[in-house]
């Protein structure tokens, strides 16, 4: 328990708050002191994966795009493959895509189709869950490739904006993994 409660404070304390940005009155949660850190970012990637392994993943989905810098080291540590989870239009071939709601409007994320098989057991990895939206979309869209969902793990969950409340219908018994809980 001691060690992660170190990793915990480790990767907190490299996470740098900046007021007001992209609007006033938010603070934004900056990862990027972690991720030039190696020692912060190497403990990142070992607890990530190691959550992976716990939860049997053979297969690491990253959200973009802050998912593509945690997940591809985390799938390498792990010893599965990755799978990027695009947004519409950046994926060449046949892919499956998956609408989603935001605040004000709605996006689209894609996968190809041929990357997920039903014997696969997929972990989503992604910096923040905020609202819940993009993770939820995830969760859908490897259901409908017909693979199995291991989990979701992320590095801190905002706690304050009931992302989790949101996916808990979506993970339908899969575990949510927070790391960090601001």
């Amino acid at each position: 328990m001691t060690e992660l409660v170190d990793v915990n404070a480790l990767l907190l304390s490299r996470i740098r708050d900046v007021p007001d940005y992209p609007e006033p009155g938010v603070l934004f949660k900056d990862i990027t002191p972690l991720l030039a850190d190696p020692a912060a970012f190497t403990a990142l990637t070992g607890a990530l994966a190691d959550l992976s392994v716990r939860h049997g993943a053979t297969k690491v989905v990253g959200l973009e795009a802050r998912g593509f810098i945690l997940g591809a080291p985390v799938a390498l540590k792990a010893g599965v493959g990755f799978i990027p989870v695009r947004k519409a239009g950046k994926l060449p071939g046949a892919t499956l895509s998956q609408r989603y709601d935001l605040e004000y409007g709605s996006a689209e994320i894609e996968v190809h189709a041929e990357d997920l098989k039903p014997d696969d057991r997929v972990m989503v990895i992604d910096d923040v869950l905020a609202t819940g939206g993009t993770a939820e979309a995830s969760l859908r869209l490897i259901r409908r490739a017909g693979a199995q969902v291991a989990g979701v793990a992320v590095l801190m969950e905002l706690g304050f904006l009931n992302g989790r409340e949101r996916l808990n219908p979506a993970l339908d018994g899969a575990p949510l993994e927070a790391l960090l809980t601001v």
